[in-house]
């Protein structure tokens, strides 16, 4: 159909609805049309109403109603674009903000305009505009634009910005919008800064001519802030090389090969090292370098040549690992790594042996004997049959070191690595909450090194022994107290040994009735049999809760290791006047309010006088506990529990109520 004739048929659809639409009107109007065209005056054919435009459109509506009302913009109009163009002068930021707008309304809508900006004029098209504050309920410091005109239309703000300038270094900060796209672009007049950019994406720096130029993309939702300072000179490149280290070595004898393991630390104190090298021994194997600033390494003449990334200035850290051949057993020298051109080296070796067999003897020169936590993570987290662990002696990094070990070897068996047969506590509770808690353990051991032991939340430890001797303890890297283990022989049985420390805790007071939770240590091994002894003060009666522990009558431990011959009587202390024996032999020992320690005079002037000779400039040899012995006082209850799995803290739950008849109030 062509158009004309479209247009034909239209028409003719309309006169049909206009002649129905009048003959509908005439019928509604009949009667008034008969009588009216008897009265009606020359020039008016009778049969015909007028009507307004108005009543006509409301009939039309009628006859014709639309499917549903037209929704008007979701918003009256949107802030798609700012691309601000500025240029430092002193201490302000001027330049043009250029905003595109989408209006979208018929009739006056208000446009916010960035807050924070510092506007000195507004145009459209080249015709002021004018601002005005925002509407009631909105932020009253933030102006608005007021357009008219529907569509896009960019407005143009002259704008000042104030320069920070802060600890030598300088900033602007442009305010977040509510636009898709953010693009600043800004000009300094002078070269020779580094630019740092925060809240958006640093997409172009140049220098042309004798300025910087920064061109940025915000995210939108932050401000986007410009920080720029003077670039300053770093002479540690042409400054001669000046570096200290540290080399932890770990050698496994095995079998048939001998692996080498070693965590090198290097710190630069001047000038910057682009490669540190390291003496390997003869018949050394590298097999590889790892470290997160380690480049490339080679082997060449007898050394490692570990090159970087860049230049390091301060610290680096790289494991080597590496493989040699030596002999299965018998005298045994042990290849050691030395860091070249550190003018000081520590660190140190520990030598393991891999499979069925110990070290017999050693023969050092350049080393002195170390505890193995002292040499790192890399050797304190070995579990080994047998590790002898050395330290560098202080000197020059020159000094001549050396280390032949002899080695014997077992006919493997199958044998238990180590076990805690027996473990007793005895546990002294004052009314304050306070807590003296000696642990002692009967421990069977031929494979581990150290026993991992988690004290409570918030409990000191006041002394260690290991077969009745004092210990020094280590500390893992989660916090748990490590102490050296006795090691039997391969193939041999493993005889039980006494473990044993005291710590205290603090808890809650008493009240008169509530209940109260006693937590034990947990152990990295697992117990068989756990006795508990709990010393309570004679004002409460206490009972347990049903639980992993349960009330049985005293008995003396299994463990042989456990029950000590008695102790030598010991000297008393004496009381410093009359009057203080006097107050302490009438105190209430039922009220338990400080915790009962007592120390062994004679060990205590052993420690002063070894203190003192320390300080006169000599090396104490060994440590320096304090031995604490626990007295047990006020009624006591006695509860027994079975198989402790590793690192599980044994725990239980004490009712406890003030008892009336006692004398409590």
């Amino acid at each position: 159909m062509t158009s004309s004739n479209a247009s034909t048929a239209l028409s003719i659809e309309n006169r049909r609805s206009l002649c129905f639409l009048a003959f509908a009107i005439a019928l509604l109007f009949l009667p008034l049309n008969r009588s009216s065209a008897q009265s009606a005056p020359p020039g008016h054919a009778p049969g015909w109403v007028v009507i307004t435009i108005g009543d006509y459109r409301s009939l039309h509506a009628k006859a014709y109603p639309p499917d549903r009302e037209p929704e008007g913009p979701p918003v009256e109009a949107t802030l798609t674009r700012v691309d601000y163009d500025l240029r430092i002068e002193g201490d302000l930021a001027r330049g043009r903000a250029s905003l595109t707008v989408d209006v979208l309304k018929d009739g006056w809508v208000r446009v916010p305009i960035p807050a924070g900006l510092l506007v000195r004029e507004a145009k459209l098209d080249g015709k002021l505009v004018s601002l005005v504050p925002g509407p009631a309920g909105k932020a009253s410091n933030q102006l608005c634009a007021l357009l008219s005109r529907p569509g896009r239309s960019v407005l143009q703000l002259d704008i000042a910005l104030p320069v920070v300038s802060t600890a030598g270094e300088e900033s602007i900060s442009l305010p977040s919008t509510a636009s898709g796209v953010t693009r600043a672009s800004v000009r300094l007049p002078r070269q020779g800064v580094d630019i740092k950019l925060t809240g958006g994406l640093l997409a172009e720096k140049s220098e042309p001519g004798a300025e910087s130029k920064w061109l940025a993309y915000a995210r939108g939702n932050e401000p986007l802030t410009f920080t720029w300072k003077r670039k300053t000179e770093d002479h540690r490149s042409t400054q001669a090389l000046r570096l200290r280290g540290s080399l932890t070595e770990l050698t496994g004898l095995g079998e048939d090969s001998t692996t080498v393991v070693a965590e090198v630390n290097v710190e630069v104190t001047q000038g910057a090292a682009r490669e540190v090298r390291i003496s390997l021994p003869e018949k050394v194997t590298v097999n590889q370098v790892v470290g997160a600033m380690v480049s490339d390494w080679e082997m060449k003449d007898g050394q490692l040549a570990v090159t970087f990334l860049e230049p390091v200035e301060q610290t680096a850290k790289f494991i080597v690992s590496g493989e040699t051949r030596s002999p299965r057993d018998g005298q045994i020298e042990i290849p050691l790594l030395r860091l070249l051109s550190a003018e000081r080296d520590t660190g140190g070796v520990a030598v393991e042996v891999l499979g069925a067999g110990e070290i017999k003897e050693f023969k050092s020169e350049g080393l002195e004997n170390a505890d193995a936590t002292d040499l790192g993570e890399i050797v304190s987290s070995r579990q080994s049959t047998s590790l002898s662990a050395f330290r560098y002696r202080a000197g020059d990094a020159k000094t001549a070191r050396s280390l032949t070990v002899n080695v014997a070897r077992y006919t493997p068996q199958a044998v238990l690595m180590a076990n805690v047969a027996e473990a007793r506590y005895n546990v002294l509770i004052t009314s304050e909450g306070k807590q003296l808690v000696e642990a002692r353990y009967a421990v069977r051991n031929n494979q581990r090194n150290f026993l991992k032991i988690t004290l409570p939340q918030g409990a000191t430890l006041w002394s260690a022994t290991l077969a009745g001797k004092p210990v020094r303890p280590g500390q893992s890297p989660d916090g748990g107290v490590l102490l050296p283990l006795e090691k039997a022989h391969p193939g041999e049985d493993s005889p039980e040994f006494a473990v044993e420390v005291i710590y205290i805790s603090r808890g809650t007071t008493w009240n008169d009735k509530g209940q109260f939770k006693l937590a034990l240590p947990a152990l990295d091994l697992p117990v068989s049999r756990t006795g508990l002894l709990v010393f309570h003060p004679p004002l409460f009666r206490v009972t347990p809760e049903p639980g992993s522990f349960r009330t049985e009558a005293y008995e003396q431990p299994m463990s042989a290791a456990l029950n000590p011959p008695p102790p030598a009587p010991t000297r008393p202390m004496p009381l410093a006047s009359p009057e203080a024996s006097a107050a302490a032999a009438g105190r209430d020992t039922g009220a338990l309010s400080e915790l009962a320690v007592v120390v062994d005079q004679p060990r205590a002037q052993a420690l002063v006088d070894n203190f003192r000779a320390t300080l006169k400039g000599g090396k104490a040899a060994g440590i320096l506990p304090i031995r604490v012995s626990f007295e047990g006082l006020g009624p006591s209850l006695y509860l027994v529990s079975e198989l402790t799995g590793e690192n599980q803290s044994p725990s239980t739950d004490l009712n406890y109520q003030r008892d009336k008849k006692a004398g409590g109030r």
